[in-house]
Formats: structure tokens, sequence, C-alpha cells
């Protein structure tokens, strides 16, 4: 009786099978590497000159004349804008907020979001291409890197060149002032949460403290990293919004599009020559529109999601189409149903008001109407009352019952205050300590106060009462806070 063996490689026979060194090296031929990390080609970003580049410079003058300039002014003897964490208030101008003011901040906070998609829906990336401290800053580097290291083909010799003293002194040129200028855009941040004037002069007497030190290096890097070697890598990797985004756009938002019905089949080709004849359409395949990208992607390839918005390819490929002869237009501003369509500008702007922005924008502006009504109501007087936990209630002479409470008057206006205090809500109930409190300008004070009761005004037990506390002076604030008075049985 055979019994069966079991299934091993000891048990199984090995039949070796000779094989043609020729096919090996035919499959190790073609065999590809495929890296899990692609690594990293630097982009040269051509310099262009156009009306979408001249917006874009205004936008970087305009926004860094209010970042660097606004610590600098100041309101009521005091910086206009200013942070105060250590002393947990925010000046805006004549705006002083503390604490307590916190809805305000989260009303911001709610607008801003609302504001993005609003801004998204309409205009697309319009605030990347624009006005993103990342687009501003590495368009402020790449300048100062065009002025010492030259334009776009020299910058691309210079680091193919092995290392000498020419190319030595460019770079450490180009860091330095990437350097410095970044430690100033530190200095100013810090400027906003920090009195600008005297972390002025505690940088010139090297006195400055551990954390203001450290957050103007931290933030002076953060820029010198960012917008000197990061570059597209934040657009593209780091930046949350060019993720999300194609959850806010639609087929009517507006983005730089390539028009594929006019440009296709592209291709070279003479200023005298027919493109019809030829068979081309109005792209001549310059690739100008790529070299400028401060992304490095193609446009041509249809909507992609590093496209910032900012307008470099219209520029460069309206100024190829004047040189050919062409109309401009190829590359432009429109939506997807307006490229599609053959929409007119009057159409475009009308698709701009669809319901979904309509929805959005009537959001904004009730949440926008309420917080700009909150702060326009709001008292700059807070008080708060709180009961005597030692004793709930005692009586005094002829009778009389009295509690004691504890304000807390917080004058948050930046000029010294007189409030009149009173009392209300029972019949016959008197104030029996002092009825005015002086509080310093942005200051508080708390004050033990006395509330007595007549003999059988009331039953016993728990009843409402309110203090009224008015200022004494030109401008009228008051506050009323509600309370309890205890009657003992």
């Amino acid at each position: 009786m055979k019994t069966a063996q079991p299934d091993t490689d000891a048990a199984r026979k090995v039949i070796p099978i000779a094989t043609d060194p020729s096919h090996t090296q035919a499959l190790a031929a073609d065999e590809e590497m495929v890296p899990f990390y692609a690594e990293r080609e630097k982009i040269y970003p051509r310099s262009v000159v156009g009306v979408f580049s001249n917006w874009r410079w205004v936008t970087v003058w305009l926004t860094q004349i209010v970042f660097y300039g606004l610590p600098w002014l100041q309101w009521n003897e005091r910086q206009a804008v200013l942070f105060d964490l250590e002393a947990r208030r925010f000046f805006l101008f004549g705006l002083v907020l503390q604490p307590q003011d916190l809805i305000y901040l989260t009303g911001l906070l709610v607008i801003s979001a609302l504001a993005l998609f609003v801004f998204s829906a309409v205009a697309g990336r319009l605030w990347c291409g624009y006005a993103c401290p990342q687009t501003v800053y590495t368009e402020i580097f790449l300048w100062i890197e065009k002025k010492v290291e030259g334009d776009r083909s020299a910058r691309m010799r210079l680091d193919k060149v092995g290392l000498s003293v020419k190319k030595f002194g460019k770079k450490w040129t180009k860091h330095a002032l990437w350097l410095l200028f970044s430690l100033w855009t530190g200095f100013t941040f810090v400027g906003y949460f920090t009195p600008i004037r005297e972390l002025w002069d505690l940088s010139w007497a090297l006195a400055l403290g551990p954390w203001q030190t450290f957050w103007i290096f931290f933030y002076g890097f953060a820029t010198y990293g960012n917008a000197g070697f990061l570059r597209e890598q934040v657009c593209k990797y780091m930046c949350p919004y060019a993720r999300f985004q194609s959850a806010m756009f639609d087929r009517d938002t507006l983005i730089v599009t390539y028009d594929q019905q006019r440009g296709e089949p592209r291709g070279p080709r003479s200023r005298k020559s027919d493109p019809q004849a030829l068979g081309l359409g109005a792209c001549i395949d310059c690739t100008l529109c790529v070299q400028v990208c401060p992304t490095g992607i193609d446009i041509r390839k249809g909507l992609q999601y590093e496209c910032i918005g900012c307008g470099a390819c219209i520029d460069v490929c309206d100024q190829v189409m004047d040189k050919v002869g062409y109309a401009r237009g190829l590359v432009r501003y429109s939506t997807q149903n307006g490229v599609d369509l053959g929409w007119s500008r009057s159409q475009m702007l009308r698709r701009a008001l669809r319901p979904r922005v309509l929805v959005y924008s009537g959001i904004l502006l009730a949440i926008s109407f309420a917080v700009l009504v909150g702060l326009i109501m709001r008292t700059p007087l807070k008080v708060d009352v709180m009961r005597d936990r030692a004793v709930l209630a005692r009586l005094v002479e002829q009778g009389w019952i009295e509690n004691v409470f504890r304000l807390e008057i917080r004058n948050a206006t930046e000029t010294p205050q007189r409030y009149e205090i009173s009392v209300s809500g029972l019949p016959g109930i008197v104030m029996a300590s002092a009825t005015q409190a002086d509080v310093e300008p942005l200051g508080a004070r708390s004050l033990a106060v006395r509330v007595r009761l007549p003999p059988g005004a009331v039953g016993s037990g728990s009843h409402p009462i309110q203090f009224d506390i008015r200022s004494v002076g030109a401008t009228v604030m008051q506050a009323r806070t509600a309370s309890a008075f205890v009657v003992p049985r």
C-alpha cells in the first residue's frame, strides 16, 4: 500500500533549466526603476511684463506698505495696532478688545471663512496669485535674485558651472540680502505683539527677551526658507487651500484657461505662413507659458491644482500672439463654461451672480452686519457681581436686612472713569456703602457693596435685584447686571 508523500521542497526534484544569457540581459534592460520620491526639479521662472504682472506688483507694494508701516502708526500716544498678549488687550486704532470680547474674534474667523468661499466661487485662486504672503515674498525674493544673478538663462548657467569666486560672491550677496529682508520681516511681525518702538530700542541695545528673539528668528527663517527655497513646494504640498479648492470650484469659477479649440494642434511655424494651410492652431508651441509659470506647470494641459491664477502665462502668451499677428486671448481668464460655450464678457459677469454665490454672499453680509452692529453698540464698561459667600444675609440696626456683594468693574476706555452705583428691584432697597467708584484707564476695580432692605418689605427667600452702573462725565456709559437678595426666615 502506497502512502502519500508530503509536497515539500525536500521531496520535490529540482530539474535545472539552462538559461540564455542574452534573454536575461534583455529582461534586465526592460526593467524600469520607479522611485517612491520624485526628485525636485528647480524652477527658474522667466520674467514677464504685462497687465497682470503690473497688477501683481501693485498688490505686492500695497500689502507690504500696510504690513511694514502699520506697526509704526501712533494713536492716542500708543501704537495704533497692537496685540498685547501679555496684558491681554488688542488695540485696533480707537477700539480696545479684551478677553471677554472673544465673540468678535469668532465672528471675524467666520467672516474670513465665508469670504474665502465667496471669493473662490467667483474668482478662483486670484488671492493666491496676487496677495498671498507666499506669493508676495516669493516675488520679492525672485526680484532680488534677478538683480544679483541675472535673468533666467543667466541663473541657469550660474547653477551649472562649478564653484568659483564670482559664483560664490553672487550667491553670498543674494543670501545675505534674503536674510536681511527676512529678519526685518520677523522683526515687523513681532512688532505687532510687542510695541515696535520699544522693540527697536531693545534690538539696538542687544537686550531682547528670549521669546522676542525666538519669534524674530523663527518668523525670519520661515520667510527665508519658504520664499527662498521651498517656493512652489509650499503651494503644491503644504498649502491646504490647493487641496480643497475643488470643493468650492465649479464650471463657472474664474480660472486661467487655455483655448484648446483655437490653439490645437500646436506647432512651430514662420510668421508669414498660414496656420490653416499647415493644419495648425494658434499655439506655436514656444513653451514660454511654462517658463514664466512660478509653479512650473503647463497650462495647456488644463486646470491643475498647482495653478495659483497669477496670470503670468496670459501676459507672455498675449505678447507672443502680438508678435505673430494673431488675436490675443489664447490663454486668458475665463470659466470652463465660458470657453466651451463661447460666452461674452457680459454673459460671464451675469453668470457670476449664480445662486451659489448669492447664498454665500447673503450669509456673509448678514454675519458681517451683525458683527458691525455689535461693535457699534458695544459698551466699554463691563460689570460682574458675586455674592459674599461668607454671609448670605444678616440683621443690622433697626431690623434692616443686609446682603454683601462684590462688584468687578472693568473700564475698557483709555481715560479714567468715575462710575455711580445704584440698586433697584425691591421696595425700599438702598445702598449702604459708597455709591461711586473711580477706575483707571483700561483697568479694573473690585469693591465690596452693602445693600440693605427695610424689615417686612418682602417675604423670606431669594428675590431678584439689579445693579446699575453709570459713568459720570460727558460720555455716558451704563451697564446693568442682575443678582439676588436673600431674606432669611
